[in-house]
């Protein structure tokens, strides 16, 4: 096989070139364009490159063609010589007889290359455009379906996030309504990316719901003395949450106190408080009735508070309730302030039925009692969520005056998210 390669300004020329060196067997390999290059490449045509082969049987045939028609030549001399009216017919006819069949040939042959070449760049293209669509539609097949595959992992992480903290709630006895709510609120922000976004949100936004806590303090427009009211029902601590403000407030905040107790229903109560207030050299008067009230109040004009203690209430009797009524309108001259006494340990469903107790009563802050004897302190904001009113104390032991404190939301927070020892350790 002998191969060479042909240069020329068209392809057809460079054809042409390769069919006359090689001959009409020859066959057309390849085809490129070569451009110029260097500096003055823009002053150059664009040449055409045909690689040409010819099988080295055909060349031999070729080169013996060739000596046959030197032969040819050599007997023509000799005619020309012995017959000289005969050469110039003879032998123009045949150079031309020649030629004509040369190019007749070369043009077919250019034409069945031409052809062929134009049926393969066009089976090329096509299938070069279909692979190349095929393989742009694949590409953005697997990415919409990694799209879809991180957004469905993300959806699912989200969701067992969500799962985990509302279990975590709830095993903190917050109710199911509350901490499904919280968590929609949460979730419909759109701003969760992790779990520690989510719960530093979720953290953030029960501290909101806790609110602003409610302590005994004066204001401006107040008259002494001011009236403190302790309610709630029995067995919560009413008496000694009393013993302990009291002491607070005349030992750190060096305010006069006096103590009056209407709780005269419960045995050994009015000994209870007087143990108390003698230790603390606080004054107590007994409430037996309500006219009481206006016989006791003159002594006092000069304190700045009279914490008054209630008897304890069933939530299932609603007279005992019309009774604390007509005790308050006998303090209705003065600066009330009342407080709901509740214990952490009291069942969400029963302390949902006290409060209903109270709702009639004007606004009163929450006080709860008994940290130091539960875990679980959802129901502050099952409450706290339940009634709109605001939070005030935590009472976690019965050490005077030390196991009190004004609420602190963010503990809270972290407790019922399973963080911190919080109040129920009996710190």
């Amino acid at each position: 096989m002998i191969i060479k390669k042909f240069q020329a300004n068209s392809e057809t020329e460079a054809i042409m070139l390769a069919k006359t060196e090689l001959g009409k067997d020859a066959i057309v390999m390849n085809i490129k364009t070569i451009k110029p290059k260097g500096l003055f490449s823009i002053f150059k045509k664009t040449q055409v490159e045909v690689t040409a082969a010819v099988d080295e049987v055909v060349e031999r045939k070729v080169e013996k063609k060739s000596e046959g028609t030197a032969s040819s030549q050599f007997n023509a001399k000799i005619d020309e010589k012995l017959h000289p009216e005969l050469k110039k017919e003879t032998s123009e006819s045949k150079e031309a007889k020649e030629l004509e069949e040369k190019l007749n040939s070369l043009a077919m042959l250019l034409e069945q290359q031409i052809e062929s070449q134009k049926k393969e760049a066009g089976k090329k293209t096509t299938e070069k455009s279909k692979a190349e669509k095929d393989s742009s539609q694949d590409i953005k097949n697997n990415k919409e379906q990694l799209k879809q595959t991180e957004v469905s992992e993300k959806i699912s992480l989200k969701n067992k996030s969500i799962d985990l903290i509302v279990e975590q709630l709830t095993n903190n006895e917050v109710s199911y309504k509350y901490a499904k709510q919280i968590m929609d609120e949460i979730t419909g922000t759109g701003s969760i990316r992790t779990l520690d976004d989510m719960l530093a949100c979720v953290y953030q936004k029960i501290i909101l719901k806790l609110g602003q806590t409610k302590p005994i303090s004066y204001e401006k427009d107040d008259k002494k003395p001011k009236i403190v009211f302790f309610m709630g029902p029995t067995g919560v601590g009413k008496t000694t949450t009393i013993a302990k403000l009291s002491s607070k407030l005349m030992l750190e905040e060096k305010k006069k106190i006096a103590i009056f107790t209407a709780d005269t229903y419960r045995i050994a109560a009015v000994e209870q408080i007087k143990t108390y207030a003698n230790i603390l050299t606080i004054p107590v008067e007994v409430i037996y009735e309500t006219k009481d009230v206006e016989k006791f109040l003159p002594k006092y004009k000069d304190y700045d508070y009279i914490l008054v203690d209630t008897a304890g209430r069933s939530h299932k009797k609603q007279e005992q309730v019309d009774d604390l009524k007509a005790l308050f309108d006998a303090f209705s001259k003065y600066n009330i302030l009342t407080y709901l006494v509740l214990s952490a340990t009291t069942k969400y469903k029963d302390l949902q039925k006290i409060t209903s107790l109270y709702k009639d009563i004007s606004e009163y802050g929450l006080i709860f009692t008994k940290l130091d004897e539960t875990d679980a302190i959802g129901n502050i904001l099952n409450v706290k969520l339940d009634t709109g009113m605001p939070l005030a104390y935590i009472s976690y032991g019965q050490n005077v005056p030390d196991d009190i404190e004004i609420m602190n939301p963010q503990i809270i927070a972290k407790q019922v998210l399973g963080g911190g020892d919080g109040y129920g350790s009996g710190r």
